[in-house]
């Protein structure tokens, strides 16, 4: 059954995304993005929906918007393997620095596809604070450092000294920001290993204390650090205190008409944490209904903010196409959880 509904929204994302490989996104005030609407050339959407599609791969038009967003990320690329937010033609490009979360992303779904570019590794090992956690930012910091591409890119923004400065004084971030969704999303790309242990007790400290809200400034969804903590339960054991918390907390948000949370975009990632974590019953079973009755008879699922411009969310980022890939990807991995159990 779910066969159809999924070849509906890829044939959605297929016809919309652009010939360049990317992807729609705008900034709006509202979650349910209906007060008003302003287009945004952004980077991570196409890197987003891409790392949703890979497990359905199989599907020859998935192939071609793969290839479609691999060429694109190719393109975006910076010196030292890093990416930026903003797309290279979108005015705040030159303003604002390389940040760690489109980097591990883009570089995740490029290894995926098997597309060679700059490892930069090394760079983001280098960019943590004394803790071991990793810094959300690439930018200038007292640090020894003997790599030139480190400082080529830290000292990108002495090009545009004032309005670099600008930026940290307009947007709610900091140079040493520190974010959960973050450090979980490295890793995510790098796996536990020596420099990246100290994620996992920051992720399980967030989670006993019940502070997911609060521990990044740009998911501000719980729905949206419990999703992407999970992706690393499986390669990640030393995760397993935080599961039966997680599940119960998604539970504490179901609704009478199946769904979790306010929203389709929601569910569906409560539907892909809950398969992550390996748990399903008759509530899952009545969310992944409520995901095939929300489509739209075009293929898609209603847009929705997915982050924020900070704690304030003044404004947030989102779209159909965004929903739309983590709807499908929610869809898959509910019939990968079928298939082996």
């Amino acid at each position: 059954m779910e066969i159809y509904y999924i070849d509906h929204g890829i044939d959605y994302l297929y016809e919309h995304q652009y010939p360049n490989g990317e992807f729609y996104c705008y900034y709006a005030p509202d979650d349910q993005m209906k007060e008003w609407c302003v287009p945004d050339s952004t980077v991570f959407p196409a890197s987003l929906i891409a790392a949703c599609l890979l497990q359905l791969r199989d599907s020859a038009k998935v192939k071609e918007i793969l290839s479609l967003t691999a060429g694109f990320l190719s393109y975006q690329i910076m010196r030292g393997g890093v990416w930026n937010f903003f797309t290279k033609w979108n005015p705040l490009f030159k303003y604002s620095p390389a940040d760690t979360d489109d980097t591990v992303f883009a570089s995740y779904v490029l290894k995926a596809l098997q597309v060679d570019f700059t490892d930069n590794s090394k760079l983001l090992i280098s960019n943590r604070n004394q803790s071991g956690l990793f810094y959300t930012w690439f930018v200038l910091r007292p640090t020894i450092n003997c790599s030139s591409n480190y400082w080529k890119i830290m000292s990108r923004e002495l090009k545009r000294p004032l309005k670099s400065l600008l930026f940290w004084f307009k947007h709610e971030s900091n140079r040493n920001d520190i974010d959960s969704v973050v450090n979980a999303n490295i890793l995510f790309y790098f796996g536990l290993n020596d420099q990246t242990k100290a994620v996992v007790n920051y992720l399980l400290e967030i989670v006993e204390k019940n502070k997911e809200s609060e521990s990044d400034k740009w998911y501000k969804n719980p729905a949206t650090f419990y999703y992407f903590l999970s992706r690393n339960y499986t390669t990640v054991k030393e995760l397993e205190p935080a599961k039966e918390p997680i599940i119960k907390r998604i539970y504490q948000t179901a609704r009478e008409n199946g769904s979790f949370g306010n929203s389709a975009f929601e569910t569906a990632l409560a539907i892909s944490t809950l398969a992550n974590l390996n748990n399903r019953d008759e509530q899952m079973n009545k969310a992944v209904n409520f995901l095939l009755k929300a489509q739209c008879k075009y293929g898609c699922w209603e847009r929705h903010l997915f982050f924020y411009s900070g704690h304030k969310k003044t404004v947030g980022w989102g779209s159909e196409e965004i929903v739309t890939g983590y709807c499908l990807e929610a869809l898959a991995s509910y019939r990968r959880l079928l298939t082996e159990n």
